[in-house]
């Protein structure tokens, strides 16, 4: 048996770092950035504690584009390194001075705002520069330092000139990284990246345009404008998570939704405001757009970060897939600033998080419910997708949705699902104490069907979600003996099987004599015959599509595991008969068999033309029969 030390070759550090050290190599001005800011807040720390009795002043970061030169410079006014610190810091690959920092000072509450652990963040500038050189001067007043590298394991350092506290990181671009050269790359990058940093970061310069100081005046006896430069801060320090929910008023959040996304005109319905500090960290603004029937909205509209600091729009994974439909920030420092969106998938910490939020949606929405509930359900139509899509996708959200889930009726009457069961119950449960649920998923085109049960005194509900197919079968495992019923899946009273038999018109032999008159004038690949004693007010002929497979399709087309299948065969619909009513008593006794063939056809024309089935030449011949009938 052997035991020793694995050792790391320097020479083969850089490479590294270069290719691997982060996915995106765009990440470089994240980091520096985020060193810069941790720098200006061990600073304000110091100063709290009475360690630093200097004037902290200005303690703008700010990035110093100079093409011709081919560099780029991050300049802080922070804490400031000696030589020796650079040594610690710097020349020792992996020794975070933040988390060192942060655990001398752990009882401190400024020194928890440190953004930076694993010590990495610098290196990243070489995945983009062929030199780097830090100037620094500490806040102690100690000589400057000046280091240099060249992305081999040599370096310089060596006392420098700089004046002023702070830290300058001038990176000499490589040439095969010139793109980072360009004011809208680096302002785009900024834009991403830093938007709401915690220090003020200045890039470049801007106009402004003031009253001009002479007063004077232009024709219409206006006073002048004159432009004037001003710091360009390209971020907002103290963004609306950051704050407490009562120091904040509805437009200050419809406010941060416009600075979030400034090209979306469409207002959000309602907002969350995490707010927990036990069992991690954790602050944000979550808010609910409005969702279209079809799911038609755009992801990757949350933005993740750490302490301020982005990492990521990209959450799925990372926070339960149904809240992926919201927008809005989400911010921890448990969850790392890490280099893999994987990482972040499998890291516990995340996952923890993640379900904490999937509890606080939860717990928000149920305080919205009992609340005001008219104004809920105000809202129901344009946030139940998203409800049902967590119902589906999170078993612990389904059980907490059960408390402010909601069930709309074609009468407009709003139910949860409890209140549903107890309203329908006495009427809708059929011969075999199943209670049976009948919905609709278009109440225009279902029109006479959903009249037929109204008739009955029975109630229909709207589910016209893309998820219907999934959630009623979830819900039938949730209601013991229950089953859901799309309203054209039967005529109603084999919908709701009462066995109250209706005596029939029509003997076995006459209906045999009927049935090839009938399925000669429709598509005997697409519809099946069939006859049933209904009341002679019930139409004719009646199209109805059975529940079973028409839902396994559904479930196929919205990504139904096993369902593949179904989803290759063609559509089946049965075509009912009412052998009691008079039209197909008038069509059994006709003598003339062309006659009898038009009278069968016009019949099963008008069932299809009532599901808007009849389409091109079938509907220009049935309007010609029917103007000649006329």
């Amino acid at each position: 048996m052997a035991k020793g030390k694995i050792k790391v070759q320097t020479e083969n550090i850089f490479p590294i770092i270069k290719k691997f050290l982060y996915s995106d190599h765009e990440i470089f001005l994240r980091e520096l950035i985020a060193n810069a800011t941790d720098a200006t807040k061990k600073l304000h720390a110091l100063a709290s504690m009475g360690d630093f009795k200097g004037e902290v002043g200005d303690d703008t970061i700010e990035i110093i584009l100079d093409k011709k030169a081919k560099t780029l410079t991050v300049r802080d006014r922070g804490i400031g390194m000696s030589q020796e610190e650079i040594k610690k810091y710097i020349n020792q690959i992996a020794f975070s001075g933040a988390e060192e920092f942060v655990n001398k000072f752990k009882d401190q509450a400024e020194s928890s705002n440190i953004i930076g652990k694993f010590g990495l963040g610098f290196y990243s500038s070489f995945m983009v520069a062929e030199r780097v050189e830090i100037l620094s001067k500490n806040y102690q007043d100690e000589p400057a330092a000046h280091w240099e590298c060249d992305g081999s394991p040599e370096y310089l350092l060596k006392e420098g000139k700089k004046e002023s506290r702070g830290t300058d990181i001038i990176l000499h671009i490589a040439e095969d990284s010139l793109e980072f050269l360009e004011e809208a790359r680096i302002n785009t990058l900024l834009n991403k990246y830093c938007k709401f940093m915690p220090v003020a970061i200045k890039f470049g310069e801007k106009s402004d345009w003031l009253d001009n100081k002479e007063g004077k005046k232009d024709k219409d006896g206006n006073i002048e404008k004159e432009e004037i430069k001003v710091d360009n801060i390209i971020n907002n320090p103290s963004p609306a998570w950051t704050k407490t929910p009562s120091s904040l008023e509805d437009e200050d959040y419809k406010n941060f939704y416009r600075e979030l996304y400034p090209m979306n005109f469409e207002e959000p319905l309602f907002h969350i405001h995490l707010n927990v500090d036990y069992p991690f960290n954790l602050t944000g603004i979550l808010y609910f757009p409005r969702i279209k029937p079809n799911m038609e909205v755009q992801r990757d509209k949350i933005q993740l970060y750490s302490r301020q600091v982005f990492i990521t729009d990209s959450v799925e994974g990372i926070v339960p897939d149904f809240l992926t439909l919201l927008h809005g920030v989400i911010d921890s420092p448990d969850i790392p600033l890490n280099v893999s969106r994987s990482y972040l998938q499998s890291d516990g910490a995340v996952k923890k998080i993640s379900n904490h939020i999937s509890k606080k949606v939860a717990d928000k929405l149920e305080e919205l419910f009992k609340k005001d509930r008219e104004d809920f359900e105000k809202k129901w139509d344009d946030i139940k997708v998203f409800i049902e899509y967590g119902m589906l996708s999170d078993e612990k959200f389904f059980e907490r949705a059960q408390k402010f889930a909601l069930y709309k009726t074609t009468e407009g009457k709003y139910y949860t699902l409890e209140e549903l069961q107890e309203a329908i119950k006495p009427l809708q449960t059929d011969k075999d104490d199943k209670l049976v649920v009948l919905y609709s998923n278009n109440v225009e085109s279902q029109h006479s069907y959903i009249q037929s049960a109204k008739e009955k005194g029975y109630q229909v509900i709207v589910l016209d979600s893309p998820l219907t197919a999934h959630l009623v079968g979830r819900l039938e495992q949730q209601i013991e003996k229950s089953t859901f019923a799309r309203i054209d899946a039967d005529t109603i009273d084999k919908l709701i099987n009462k066995d109250e038999n209706i005596p029939s018109k029509l003997s076995d032999e006459e209906k045999d004599k009927l049935k090839p008159v009938i399925e000669e004038v429709v598509d005997k690949e697409k519809f099946t015959v069939q006859f049933e004693s209904m009341n002679e007010t019930d139409q004719p002929m009646t199209i109805v599509q059975p529940e079973f497979m028409r839902r396994m399709k559904d479930m196929q087309a919205v990504g139904g595991g096993g369902m593949a299948m179904f989803g290759n065969m063609p559509d089946s619909y049965n075509l009912v008969v009412n052998v009691n009513h008079p039209i197909v008593s008038k069509m059994l006794n006709e003598a003339d068999a062309d006659k009898q063939k038009q009278i069968a056809k016009q019949t099963a024309d008008l069932a299809l033309l009532s599901q808007n089935m009849l389409r091109g030449e079938e509907l220009t011949n049935f309007i010609k029969r029917s103007i000649e009938l006329i």
